[in-house]
């Protein structure tokens, strides 16, 4: 058996198996020395090396040779070697380089935000918070591609597309057979199927979860509800098809589910499930189990408290200091129960007073 390497990323040194990428090496160091990624899916073979968002500076090659490389590496690309040294948040080329692979994403994505289904959860959005310019420099028009109806559960959104190929390899790897993939060439290239033919395999609702933009969206949940607005809730169930797991997250509001999407882990990938396979859940339990009744509920989801949709500030954030006001629902199943009473701080709205009841707009004169 061999030795394990010794790697210093960030002057922070950790001990890797031979073969391991730079990237996997520094998620073992975590945080934000981990570098962002939006192709590489560590749970798909053949994933990474198409964005360039992972850009590292390896300042020593080994102990053998030391001598720096001359460019930046894609680190999901580039096993480690015995004694290399990796510079990603402590170099000053990579925030330069990584500010341009972001402009370049962003150089034909629709400005849609509000009304994308991703926003709040979206892997493009929170590198162009960290990485992106506040204009651009484009004369240019967008590329722009026509709707497509590519089946009655997946929507398709070609013009957010960055071709990061992740669903292509879901589809690949999942299924019995793939219907799409990345067909033209160059800046006309686009994610179809042939002839029109629609996404309906057993496991094909997965890509949605693999997705790191808005292109692929679940038509169930579409323009039903913000993600923020909703509380994600860990449940399983005995499901029938032997490839899946059953173990997923329900996106609640109040006793409604509005979506079920597979977990994912702190690198936004699908998790691990207590079987030890990666949690893949299939169209059955995305789609139709959409009632409570169907789910065994674990409880709430553990949420870092810096995302967006912590923000409903519910037991179970990640981080939280001190007690907050509660004001999602507590219990599951029940309507959102406010643990804030207005009579008892204000001294204007007095709980004989129903302003339901009162004709025309309130006035002073009604308190008294």
């Amino acid at each position: 058996m061999s030795e394990n390497f010794k790697v210093t990323i960030d002057n922070i040194t950790v001990e890797v198996a031979p073969g391991t990428t730079i990237l996997e090496a520094a998620r073992k160091v975590g945080g934000a020395v981990a570098p962002p990624t939006m192709c590489y899916y560590s749970k798909l073979e053949g994933s990474g090396g198409k964005c360039r968002t992972c850009l590292v500076e390896v300042s020593k090659g080994s102990e053998k040779d030391p001598r720096p490389m001359p460019k930046l590496v894609a680190s999901c690309r580039t096993t480690v070697m015995d004694g290399m040294e990796v510079k990603n948040i402590t170099s000053e080329k990579v925030p330069d380089a990584r500010a341009g692979v972001t402009e370049f994403l962003l150089l034909n994505h629709p400005l849609d935000c509000p009304v994308c289904d991703q926003a709040g959860e979206c892997d493009l959005q929170d590198l162009g918070y960290e990485h992106g310019k506040e204009g651009t420099r484009t004369e240019f028009p967008r590329r722009t591609f026509a709707p497509e109806d590519i089946g009655p559960y997946i929507q398709l959104h070609m013009n957010r597309c960055i071709l990061c190929y992740r669903c292509v390899y879901t589809a690949e790897q999942l299924t019995e057979r793939r219907e799409h993939g990345v067909l033209d060439r160059g800046e006309h290239s686009r994610i179809s199927t042939c002839i029109k033919n629609s996404l309906d395999n057993e496991f094909i609702g997965n890509v949605i979860d693999v997705c790191p933009v808005g292109a692929l969206t679940d038509k169930t949940f579409r323009f039903k509800n913000r993600v923020w607005f909703t509380k994600p809730l860990d449940a399983h169930r005995n499901c029938s098809n032997p490839n899946c797991c059953g173990e997923v997250r329900l996106w609640m509001r109040g006793d409604e589910v509005y979506r079920v999407t597979a977990r994912k882990d702190e690198w936004g990938e699908v998790a691990t499930a207590s079987n030890g396979k990666t949690g893949w859940i299939c169209n059955e339990c995305r789609f139709d189990k959409k009632d409570t009744k169907d789910w065994v509920i674990e409880g709430p989801t553990n949420i870092n408290r810096h995302s967006v949709i912590s923000q409903g500030h519910y037991a179970g954030t990640e981080g939280t200091a001190g007690k907050a006001e509660k004001l999602i629902d507590k219990v599951i199943g029940q309507e959102p129960k406010y643990t804030l009473d207005i009579h008892s701080v204000s001294e204007v709205n007095k709980p004989s007073v129903h302003l339901d009841r009162i004709p025309g707009p309130a006035h002073s004169n009604d308190f008294k």
